[in-house]
């Protein structure tokens, strides 16, 4: 079972172990998944699927898309917000105990003084949650939601990574702190569109370049809020060279697998 820790710090030591190049089997991938507007309780049920079909491919990392069990709504975001021990989570928790798979989602999550925050649930391999919160908001986004805190280093085995959503990474300092702290993996959460999607993938593939951290984005599979998703989610290794990418939207997993002849990717079809 692979149970994920959360660490806020990481000691002189751990960062130079953390910084070398790991041979050891590892599965990780993105879940490119269309959401319907609003329904947690329909896309928890896709989400499932999707989970369902990783840990048959023996993924130990799912991360989904921004806002996946609410889409990108921000005129439902506060009608929709849930709580992070909200009942309608529990087959997604029982799911990841059952299977150890860590499993991120994206949802729109209340806050004590009635702020909604663009929320990642990070559930860990025991069933779980804790909270990631979007630091940096696209433009309008601050009418509806609040900033968040971020969250600290998440680790798996021997990896240690950093969570990111969508304009987080717009913000050179974000990366920059990961890798700082120690992480070797940049795990985005996001919602690219086509006319977004070369000038956003060519920063992500320069982040994993400068710092040495290899960089996981999952982008949805349809339109959401208004917004027609490009797909074409990707993972690029620690030297900036992409490993493999979806050829464009559309339900899918995209599996990334490190062995001990390096990376390689492919993606499994999840439409109905």
């Amino acid at each position: 079972m692979f149970v994920l820790n959360i660490v806020a710090s990481v000691s002189a030591l751990e960062l130079a172990v953390f910084s070398s190049e790991k041979n050891a089997a590892l599965k990780i991938a993105a879940a490119q998944s269309t959401s319907i507007a609003g329904d947690i309780q329909a896309n928890v049920q896709r989400h499932l699927q999707f989970m369902q079909t990783a840990i048959d491919e023996g993924v130990q990392f799912l991360v989904f898309p921004e806002l996946s069990l609410s889409g990108y709504e921000a005129s439902l975001a506060r009608e929709v917000a849930i709580d992070s021990d909200d009942a309608r989570l529990l087959p997604l928790r029982e799911l990841a105990a059952q299977s150890g798979m860590v499993t991120v989602v994206g949802a729109p999550l209340n806050t004590a003084d009635g702020g909604i925050l663009i929320g990642a649930l990070i559930i860990d391999g025991a069933g779980h949650v804790s909270i990631y919160s979007k630091q940096h908001l696209h433009s309008g986004e601050e009418l509806t939601f609040t900033p968040g805190q971020g969250g600290p280093l998440l680790t798996l085995g021997d990896e240690r990574l950093a969570m990111a959503v969508c304009a987080d990474f717009s913000q050179a300092e974000h990366p920059r702190q990961a890798a700082a702290c120690g992480a070797n993996f940049y795990m985005a959460s996001v919602l690219i569109s086509e006319g977004g999607y070369a000038t956003d993938s060519r920063i992500l593939r320069g982040y994993a370049a400068e710092h040495g951290m290899a960089v996981l984005m999952a982008n949805h599979g349809g339109a959401t809020g208004g917004w027609q998703s490009a797909g074409r989610s990707a993972f690029w290794a620690q030297d900036g060279a992409l490993v493999g990418a979806a050829k464009g939207a559309g339900d899918l997993l995209l599996l990334v697998e490190r062995d001990a002849r390096g990376w390689s990717a492919r993606t499994v079809n999840l439409a109905d």
